[in-house]
């Protein structure tokens, strides 16, 4: 059993990396075929693989985090249930949702793709706490620092994009 949880928790970090580099690439690639003001066939294109890659990516984050959870929780039960576990389940729940609202084209552009970076880029980061052993905040505190992060998270892709606009004009 202890080689299966390894291989799962191996697996999600794999997993995590390939969401946030998937990310970054999603953004990098938005703003570059937003740039000339249209988006072409090719960058269309493009941008539809890494799209894959971040759903393949989010598929298995929620297989292996839910595995891993199960199996720590099994004995125990979900009322000793961690804060970094919470935390880890609040931002997959952002993830989704916002996914979701994206795919059904209700978030607007102007929150949506800061959303996902900053959740995949939040999941990175709880992620390296957990190696560090620094795990023990408190859900407030993590729900401040998330805000906080997401909020500067749309103001850099707002900035980014008013950039490129005035830039076109």
């Amino acid at each position: 059993m202890t080689l299966f949880i390894s291989l799962v928790t191996i697996l999600q970090s794999f997993t995590i990396s390939l969401g946030v580099g998937s990310s970054t690439l999603a953004i990098v690639n938005f703003f570059a075929a937003i740039a000339d003001g249209t988006i072409d066939e090719t960058e269309r294109r493009m941008m539809g693989i890494v799209y894959v890659v971040l759903r393949i990516a989010m598929t298995l984050i929620l297989i292996t985090s839910l595995t891993l959870i199960f199996f720590a929780y099994r004995d125990t039960g979900l009322e000793n249930i961690s804060n970094f576990t919470i935390a880890q389940l609040i931002t997959l729940a952002v993830l989704y949702i916002n996914a979701i609202l994206m795919t059904w084209r209700i978030m607007p552009s102007t929150f949506g793709p800061a959303l996902q970076a900053g959740s995949w880029y939040t999941l990175g980061a709880l992620s390296a706490l957990q190696i560090l052993g620094a795990t023990d905040f408190t859900i407030l505190n993590f729900l401040l620092g998330y805000i906080t992060w997401l909020i500067l998270a749309v103001g850099i892709v707002n900035g980014v994009m008013a950039i490129l606009k005035a830039k076109k004009n």
